[in-house]
């Protein structure tokens, strides 16, 4: 019982960390949009070969389909880089995924 909590602290701890690099949460925001262009209880990802942009809401973290995207990313790129969260995943499969957890 002890190593799910443990897990579950991990992955807390992982989430904050993205929600404080990657979300509008936290800055000082004018017409609830910060200065990179994402609105409040959003936050932006960056997927595919080219990296296109992508924003999306905060409430995607809590689906475990998403869950195992932010897995991914960090068993391949880490949380330690400034760029952005970097979903590795095809686009197709992303917007897929992602129009699937928007209804």
């Amino acid at each position: 019982m002890a190593i799910g909590k443990q897990c579950k602290i991990t992955q807390t701890g992982g989430l904050k960390q993205i929600l404080k690099r990657c979300s509008s949460l936290g800055r000082k925001q004018h017409e609830n949009i910060d200065y990179n262009g994402v609105p409040k209880g959003h936050f932006a990802v960056y997927v595919g070969e080219h990296r296109s942009r992508y924003i999306i809401p905060i409430s995607f973290l809590c689906q475990p389909e998403f869950q195992y995207l932010l897995q991914q990313a960090e068993e391949e790129f880490g949380f330690g880089y400034h760029t952005g969260l970097i979903i590795p995943c095809e686009e197709v499969v992303f917007q897929a995924l992602t129009a699937s957890l928007m209804r």
